[in-house]
């Protein structure tokens, strides 16, 4: 093979390399799309102070779940199925980590009518609560205690309440639904999102509790939004104690 034909095929092999290479670390648009989705659910629950997930909770939580549009159906029994992110407040910065990819889903029973989408929040308010979403499947109500979170500025019944449960569940939903129940739902940890996002083999709890990664471009506004969230209380009881 003539020098110039070698010198056209290496260049070749470099251009597929680099290609290659691109699509490993490029997030795919459907996790990006799942990042805004929750973004978007935290904004909207945080956006009426009187109905709204308390700002203490999210000053004073270990971490918190988003799995916007949840789908449930069925009558008398329900299936439900959904996908979201999990994040992580540094107990000593305070300063929020990269999100975690997490799916939930299971049966529940009930009085249900018809199909529902749903938008659901789990706030884990102490390690018991935190320890279901770091093992690779936990199930609500069992391994992890669940409670409907309280709203609005009722901050002594949210600090009251949180010593009793480890997670608090709020949702909202956009269908005819009749009782609501998050015990038996099956959180797992989505680990082949969370390689596909980050370009390389890890795991929920790899992002968790440890360094493995860092928060990506797509997932800026929404770290950026819970810091601001969470760091409100904390500027409101600091004022007030000046």
């Amino acid at each position: 093979m003539k020098r110039r034909e070698i010198g056209a095929v290496l260049l070749l092999a470099v251009h597929f390399l680099l290609f290659s290479a691109s699509v490993v670390c490029a997030a795919p648009p459907e996790l990006d799309r799942r990042i805004g989705e929750a973004k978007r659910v935290l904004d909207e629950a945080m956006r009426m102070p009187e109905q709204s997930i308390p700002e203490e909770l999210l000053a004073k939580c270990k971490a918190i779940a988003v799995y916007p549009s949840v789908l449930r159906g069925g009558y008398i029994f329900g299936a439900r199925y959904g996908k979201g992110v999990v994040l992580k407040r540094d107990s000593k910065t305070g300063e929020w980590g990269p999100p975690a990819f997490s799916t939930i889903g299971g049966g529940s029973w009930g009085l249900q009518i018809g199909g529902q989408v749903t938008d659901l929040i789990l706030v884990m308010m102490n390690e018991r609560g935190l320890d279901g979403f770091l093992s690779s499947r936990v199930t609500l109500g069992a391994g992890a205690s669940v409670a409907a979170g309280p709203l609005g500025r009722a901050s002594e019944a949210a600090t009251d309440l949180s010593l009793r449960a480890g997670i608090f569940s709020y949702s909202r939903s956009r269908g005819l639904f009749g009782g609501m129940a998050i015990d038996g739902a099956v959180v797992t940890q989505d680990n082949n999102s969370n390689a596909a996002y980050y370009g390389k083999p890890v795991t929920s709890t790899d992002i968790l509790l440890g360094n493995a990664v860092t928060v990506q471009p797509s997932s800026g506004e929404l770290v950026e939004a819970l810091d601001e969230y969470s760091k409100r209380w904390e500027e409101r009881t600091s004022v007030k104690a000046q």
